[in-house]
């Protein structure tokens, strides 16, 4: 019984090939077939003897162009013609070849001549298969449209859809909850999905309906996926997988029948999750001008119907993911299709420390590396950015030969994700000391505003990217806002580079290396005054309102007299941190100057040395805390 059956499984893989019921299978035989023909066509045009019977080499023949017939028909013996390809020899015995237009009055011009024509007008089958198979495929292309048809409209819908299979992926994944980590408040909203596919009967006996869809949102990298894997996880049913890409095509209808084909397979299958990726690929919002966009706009009718075609019980939860939900259509946001959306921020400072303490199981940590000060160091880093980070840290020590990932690994693949790779540049000298008095500034005047602003981590003259240096600042916590006073010493910490490049080197030696600093500056003063609220003279109103994809107008709700207000107001905040910043360096030239010639030699100090340097100056320490705070203080009470 066992070799039957085994002897059946092989019979079923031998003619697995040709069950297929796509017709594409059929169509590579012919293609294939006639490929051979035409090969074999080519090749058996009849090739010259290499030796002659009594064993002598036989004389190659030459090849002739059409001009050489026409000019050397008087020494032409022989020619054999077929179609446009001619031979024969010629009257001294050397054989040739020649393609040429089949024209009598040519060969009577060369018969004339004394030369014996024949002609070949008899076909083989490589000429038969040439001219039926071209005929063939035609008639079985029409029958293949036409048995499209005999389901009905959504027949031929169907049997594109099977030549173009949607990418699903399906089965049931191991993932679960105890695999995402840093977003536990998310994890929770979707707890009540898993006990309906766990136990839905306890739902159904008070009468609630569980949410048909779940649309998650948020920015790239945050775990739409995965937490999706871990919701079919989780709840242990079939997970089905696909792209919104998947359900367009050339030909139209395409994405139509792809849509009942994923939901009647998941029907098929329920309980279980659908997830659609990238959802926003066919769930854009419809408008009147969209002529060019039908088909697109049909594939989302159809996933409309389907989605409110569910009945309570079928027990299909639909996932969608997208990083732009503002751009899907409101009839898919409605209830009844996704009815509960779930936006995945960004993980806070614990979160970033779960999510390192569940990848740093995954690769070797040596115990000089302090996970706490890593997701400090790691704001705005998503769950994919920091499993990048530890892969990226993990890689740097393997090139470096050792066996577990160091502290200083992990330093340098911050610094490669944060600044970019690390650059090799030959910079004059004194390029050099000007960015390590820049870096200087900025690091002097960050300790001198360390009461208010984050801790100073380190500050390097390393170039990397487009920048030549870099003071970078470790967070103790993740802040939800900022008071007044810290966008000032903000300010002039961003400015203190600048100011530093007058203070040391002249107005006139001032670079562009400032750049960034300025804009930065620019953006937060700006944002300060016409969307917080925190200018005396621009007063509450809120000027700049943002705009869809986070981009700002350029001064909403604002006269024209208002925004040459903010022009100014903006403008006065600045001069006045620059102001801030250069009286701060003026008066510790000293230390800020010991401070640099430190970066020349050592190139990063970290924000311990660099606070050995800066406050073992009792009189720096004294004098210069106290006026910025005064200052700021004042500033706050207006």
């Amino acid at each position: 019984m066992e070799n039957q059956n085994q002897i059946q499984k092989n019979q079923n893989k031998k003619n697995k090939f040709f069950r297929r019921g796509d017709g594409g299978n059929i169509f590579l035989i012919i293609f294939v077939a006639l490929f051979i023909a035409m090969i074999a066509r080519t090749f058996t045009g009849g090739v010259a003897p290499k030796f002659l019977p009594d064993g002598t080499p036989a004389p190659q023949p030459i090849e002739l162009t059409f001009s050489d017939v026409l000019r050397r028909a008087s020494e032409i013996k022989t020619m054999d013609v077929r179609g446009n390809d001619a031979s024969g020899v010629l009257q001294d015995g050397t054989p040739y070849t020649a393609t040429i237009t089949y024209d009598p009055e040519l060969l009577s011009q060369i018969a004339e001549n004394g030369a014996t024509i024949s002609i070949d007008t008899s076909k083989t089958w490589v000429d038969y298969l040439g001219t039926w198979v071209p005929i063939l495929m035609g008639l079985f292309f029409i029958w293949w449209i036409f048995r499209g048809f005999k389901g009905g409209a959504a027949g031929l819908g169907r049997s594109l859809a099977q030549q173009n299979p949607t990418k699903i992926t399906t089965g049931k994944t191991k993932t679960t909850f105890k695999d995402v980590a840093g977003i536990d408040s998310e994890k929770q909203e979707l707890m009540e999905i898993v006990d309906f596919l766990k136990d839905g009967k306890k739902f159904r006996d008070v009468g609630a309906r569980v949410p048909r869809g779940i649309l998650l949102s948020g920015e790239p990298g945050t775990g739409k996926t995965l937490l999706a894997r871990a919701i079919a996880g989780e709840a242990n049913v079939p997970f089905f997988a696909a792209s919104g890409s998947d359900f367009s095509g050339i030909i139209v209808g395409l994405g139509v029948a792809k849509i009942k084909e994923i939901f009647e397979m998941a029907k098929r299958n329920a309980p279980c999750i659908l997830f659609i990726d990238e959802i926003d690929a066919i769930g854009q919002r419809r408008s009147t001008s969209s002529y060019n966009d039908q088909d697109r706009e049909q594939t989302l009718n159809q996933l409309l119907i389907e989605m409110d075609g569910f009945a309570n019980d079928t027990g299909i939860i639909v996932i969608g993911a997208t990083n732009r939900a503002d751009m899907l259509d409101p009839a898919l946001l409605r209830p009844g299709r996704f009815d509960r959306q779930v936006y995945i921020e960004l993980p806070d400072l614990s979160g970033r420390r779960e999510i390192l303490d569940l990848y740093a199981k995954k690769v070797h940590i040596g115990s000089d590396v302090n996970l706490q000060d890593l997701a400090r160091g790691t704001t705005g880093f998503s769950g994919a950015d920091l499993e990048n980070l530890l892969n990226e840290a993990a890689l740097h020590a393997v090139r470096n030969g050792r066996k577990e990932i160091s502290s200083v690994d992990v330093e340098e693949a911050r610094d490669k994700i944060i600044m970019g790779p690390r650059k090799v540049r030959k910079m004059r000298p004194e390029d050099i000391k000007l960015t390590a008095y820049h870096e200087a500034g900025h690091a002097f005047v960050s300790i001198m505003y360390a009461d208010i602003t984050d801790p100073i981590h380190k500050a390097t003259i390393i170039p990397r990217g487009r920048a030549l240096g870099m003071v970078q600042h470790l967070p103790i916590d993740d802040k939800v806002s900022m008071t007044i006073a810290e966008v000032r010493a903000n300010l002039a910490i961003a400015l203190a580079g600048r100011s530093a490049e007058e203070v040391f080197f002249g107005p006139d030696k001032i670079t562009t290396g400032a750049e960034s600093d300025i804009a930065m500056a620019t953006r937060l003063a700006r944002y300060s005054i016409t969307t917080a609220g925190l200018s005396d003279k621009l007063g509450l109103a809120a000027i700049n309102q943002v705009n869809v994809f986070g981009t700002r107008s350029a001064l909403e709700n604002a006269s024209e007299k208002t925004a040459e207000l903010v022009d100014a107001e903006v403008r006065a905040w600045l001069d006045a941190a620059h102001a801030d910043a250069t009286k701060l360096l003026s008066k510790n030239k000293d230390t800020v100057r010991k401070l640099a010639e430190e970066l020349l030699a050592r190139e990063t100090l970290t924000g311990d040395e660099i606070k050995q340097i800066v406050l073992g100056h009792n009189a720096t320490k004294k004098t210069t805390k106290k006026e910025p705070k005064k200052k700021i203080k004042k500033d706050a009470t207006k």
